[in-house]
């Protein structure tokens, strides 16, 4: 699964080199080492033939939920059932997103304690599979623009290679080359389970993991000191 990631400065590299992203830049978004659930952050998605860089909150509220909000966040989609889940189902066909990253924390039960670990491609950022749950405030008019609200889950799959050794699921991911297909509308559901399955083998040859401190644990603490080995 992935319930906590960094985003660094260096993030912002990988949204205006990588994702083209043009026009604008992610000065609005303020660098995190311990992002969690309910938290608003940067996505990359492409809306009305052109792609944006937007905020979203990370954990999707069904259209039913009578709040934006509430309730236990639901951060993450699993694959096998991405396509069949009817709150995913709508977004994966359409609204889909990359979820920009430093790295994800893990953590595995050792001598009775939660131990931390942060997980990383030490050559780049990574390029997460997310997406987008719109929600409607029904308390607001239809033609009102802020009566659409948009939540976000990144989807995940059986862990492979160093990954699993930590934890038994992991984040989807994107290498550069499949950013396109992922945004674009010219796959059909099958091709982009394929793309998800296909790259994130991939990206996993390349990613390490190490202990870091259990202050990220509490969400109360931030820094770039929680992504160092211990």
């Amino acid at each position: 699964m992935c319930g906590r990631f960094a985003m660094d400065k260096e993030t912002d590299d990988l949204i205006v080199e990588f994702m083209a992203v043009t026009g604008q830049d992610a000065e609005d978004w303020t660098p995190s080492w311990n992002v969690a659930p309910t938290d608003q952050v940067p996505v990359v998605r492409e809306h009305d033939g052109r792609r944006e860089l937007i905020t979203v909150r990370w954990g999707a509220v069904p259209p039913s939920s009578p709040t934006f909000g509430g309730g236990k966040p639901i951060i993450n989609a699993r694959i096998e059932t991405v396509v069949t889940n009817g709150l995913f189902r709508g977004p994966f066909e359409s609204h889909r997103c990359i979820v920009p990253a430093l790295g994800y924390y893990e953590w595995q039960l050792q001598d009775g304690a939660k131990q931390p670990y942060f997980i990383r491609n030490p050559g780049a950022d990574l390029a997460m599979a997310g997406i987008i749950r719109p929600w409607a405030d029904k308390t607001k008019d239809r033609d009102d623009p802020q009566r659409w609200r948009l939540s976000m889950a990144i989807i995940t799959l059986d862990a492979h290679v160093a990954p699993g050794e930590v934890h038994d699921r992991m984040p989807a991911m994107l290498g550069p080359d499949n950013f396109d297909d992922w945004l674009g509308g010219h796959l059909d559901t099958d091709e982009l389970l394929a793309l998800v399955d296909r790259s994130s083998v991939e990206v996993a040859n390349d990613l390490e993991f190490f202990p870091v401190s259990k202050a990220v644990n509490s969400v109360k603490n931030n820094g770039a000191e929680l992504v160092e080995p211990i």
